[in-house]
């Protein structure tokens, strides 16, 4: 039997807790036979937390067993699972809290910069080679932070690091924390962080700034600071044995005192004219080889894009290829176009002298694509060209 001892040797044990006891084990049992192994790990996290006190034996047994080394699930499909926190009387059944990905997914290998890949290699060697770090009392970093905008790359980053490290990945929806009832917002919060802490994983807090701001802000009601205050606590007793990523767009919101828990920061750019061709090509797929001979002139469309818009543009592209809404060439003409129109006459000039500069296409094609004439191309790359001598 787990560490309860005789019920009738603790004078402390109340009937209510007997009854809670008895109430705790059949959920339990419910999701333990129905196969609901994320909903039942969560619970068990709860009672860990509620039983600590009077029962600190089935507290400790509960966590060896959770921290059982679990061999990997069997999917049948890759499509993120969800799990909520246990029904009861006093929550809000059924509510999602945390979305999961196995370990044994494939991972796309992301774009990024070098510096930024050499930065999260590091964060991931930390990881994988802890006991060489604390041979020479050091810890591996236990958290770390994302900076940047959106669409550069920051949830994939994460899901590439969990791939990296072999364990499960869990990514807290906030608009699930946050709950129109007073109070129970701090109590998602705990449920979640006790299960992603409860068995060795990544835990990827999005937008961190929505339940972590500033607490000196005065527009803010006191549940967001009771969210601030669980998350200071979270960070200083994160285990070593998983890790929590979090991100944001707006660093400049978030408490200060809580920026300096996490173990690192990484910064996240728009990406370079560079890595805008390389991502072309990898969102392109198998039709690369048909719209090859234009990547260079989406490029010069795409420049300045983040990641997210540059991968929706291009399977937009790849999906009128498929359907037959015309030639690689007319499709990118089209789309040039589109992008050309949003620009002044000044911005489409020079944007054609660079088309008929440094891609093959024809002076008729980029007159087609811009609305500039070809007359006003051949005049302004001779200026431009004399420019150079």
């Amino acid at each position: 039997m787990l560490g309860l001892g005789p019920l009738n040797r603790r004078r402390n044990v109340t009937m209510d807790d007997s009854v809670r006891l008895a109430s705790d084990l059949a959920q339990v049992a419910r999701l333990a036979t129905t196969g609901a192994e994320a909903d039942l790990r969560l619970l068990l996290a709860r009672l860990i937390r509620r039983y600590r006190s009077k029962f600190p034996d089935l507290s400790a047994e509960l966590i060896a067993i959770l921290e059982t080394p679990r061999s990997a699930p069997t999917r049948t499909a890759t499509r993120p699972t969800e799990s909520r926190p246990p029904e009861s009387g006093n929550e809000s059944a059924g509510l999602a809290i945390l979305r999961s990905w196995d370990p044994m997914e494939a991972v796309e290998d992301p774009v990024l910069s070098q510096p930024l890949r050499t930065q999260l290699q590091n964060l991931i060697a930390e990881r994988s080679r802890a006991e060489e770090l604390r041979a020479r009392g050091l810890e591996p970093a236990s958290s770390a932070i994302f900076v940047g905008p959106p669409g550069v790359g920051k949830t994939r980053a994460a899901r590439w690091i969990a791939n990296q490290l072999g364990m499960p990945l869990y990514s807290l929806d906030l608009t699930a924390v946050m709950s129109s009832r007073l109070g129970q917002s701090g109590a998602n919060l705990r449920y979640a962080l006790d299960f992603a802490k409860s068995t060795p994983s990544v835990l990827f807090l999005d937008e961190i700034d929505s339940i972590a701001k500033k607490r000196a802000d005065p527009a803010d009601v006191g549940e967001l600071k009771r969210l601030v205050t669980i998350m200071l606590q979270e960070l200083d007793e994160w285990p070593s044995s998983s890790l929590l990523l979090a991100a944001t767009n707006h660093p400049e919101l978030v408490d200060p005192a809580l920026w300096r828990r996490f173990g690192a920061e990484v910064k996240f750019e728009m990406p370079s004219t560079d890595l805008v061709k390389v991502s072309i090509r990898r969102f392109l797929r198998d039709d690369l080889m048909q719209f090859e001979n234009y990547v260079e002139t989406l490029s010069k469309v795409l420049d300045g894009r983040s990641f997210s818009d540059i991968e929706r543009s291009v399977e937009s592209m790849r999906k009128a290829l498929t359907l037959g809404a015309g030639t690689p060439g007319e499709i990118v003409a089209e789309f040039v176009a589109g992008g050309a129109s949003a620009m002044t006459r000044a911005e489409r000039i020079s944007f054609a002298v660079e088309l008929a500069e440094r891609t093959s296409l024809s002076q008729h094609q980029i007159a087609r694509m811009t609305a500039v004439s070809r007359d006003t191309i051949r005049k302004h790359s001779k200026i431009s060209s004399l420019g150079e001598n």
